[in-house]
This record gives C-alpha cells, sequence and structure tokens, in this order.
C-alpha cells in the first residue's frame, strides 16, 4: 500500500512539472492583416464604390426631372401640378427604396463575409495549436485579454504568415 501512495505521488508529481505550451496573438493584427480579408475588402470598396456611382446618377437624373417639372408647372392647372407633385414623390419613394435595399445588401455581404473570414481564422488557428501541440493560444485585444506575453510566446507573425500561405495556396 506504501509503495502504491508512493508511485501515486510521483506520477501526479510528473504530472504537475509537466510545462504547458501557451501562445498568444493579437487579434486585430491577425484580421486585419490577413490577406483573404484585404482581398475581401478590396471587392466589397469596388462593389461600394459602383454602387456612389449608380446612386449620384440616379440623384443627378431625379434632380434635373424635378426642375423640369418646376418649368412645366408654372404652365399647368392646379390638379395638373398636384398629379405632377404626386408623381415625382412616387419616383422618390421608389428611389429611396432602391438605395436602401443596396445597401443593406452590401452590408449584408460585408457582414457575411466577415463572419466566414472570422470563422476561417479561428479554424486555422485552432488547426496550429493541435499541429503545434499548444495547450492554449490566447487572443489579446485592445480590450486586454492578454495585458502581458513574453515576446517569444507572440504567435501573430509565425500564425499569420502560415495564414496567408494557406490562403495563396489555395488561389
Amino acid at each position: 500500500m506504501k509503495k502504491l501512495s508512493i508511485i501515486f505521488l510521483a506520477i501526479i508529481g510528473l504530472t504537475a512539472c509537466q510545462q504547458q505550451k501557451i501562445g498568444f496573438v493579437d487579434n486585430g493584427e491577425l484580421i486585419n492583416e490577413y490577406q483573404e480579408r484585404k482581398d475581401v475588402e478590396a471587392k466589397l470598396n469596388t462593389k461600394i464604390e459602383a454602387f456612389k456611382i449608380r446612386t449620384d446618377s440616379l440623384r443627378s437624373a431625379f434632380e434635373l426631372e424635378i426642375k423640369e417639372a418646376e418649368l412645366k408647372a408654372r404652365k399647368l392647372s392646379q390638379s395638373a401640378i398636384q398629379k405632377l407633385s404626386q408623381d415625382l414623390q412616387n419616383k422618390e419613394q421608389v428611389l429611396s427604396q432602391r438605395v436602401q435595399f443596396e445597401q443593406q445588401q452590401i452590408a449584408q455581404e460585408s457582414q457575411t463575409l466577415n463572419d466566414s473570414i472570422i470563422n476561417r481564422v479561428k479554424d486555422f488557428v485552432e488547426a496550429y495549436g493541435k499541429l503545434n501541440n499548444y495547450n492554449y493560444i490566447l487572443g489579446s485585444n485592445e480590450a486586454g485579454s492578454v495585458l502581458y506575453g513574453e515576446e517569444a510566446s507572440d504567435l501573430t507573425q509565425e500564425i499569420l504568415e502560415a495564414l496567408n500561405e494557406s490562403y495563396r495556396s489555395k488561389n
């Protein structure tokens, strides 16, 4: 019985002495410097610019139509002016709804793509941790989830390079 308790204590002692492998990454830097996120952002910015150009064009055309209607209204009866005004209000409402719909579509696409990228990064960090025998990989951010970490434990650049390499190899 005494030998059994000594063996048990020895096993506990050896297990307690094993070092846990812990690293951390700067979440913001990892996401912001990930090439796929940069590519997605560039595509979205192109869509946003095209949207702005279309919207500006539609608004300019509508403003021109309003000016023409103002000139035309001088020669119309009161009931014709009211009908013209109602038509313009309807067109403005349709234009506003179209713009709002496109804005929502772009925002939804952006959110979906960003969520997808964050999930891929999380999955990659998890796989990286398992492959490299880390017990924990913590994320640091501006809120201070990692207040201090030895520079040797900062895996941000290492993981970022591997993540970008993985992305490049898929494209």
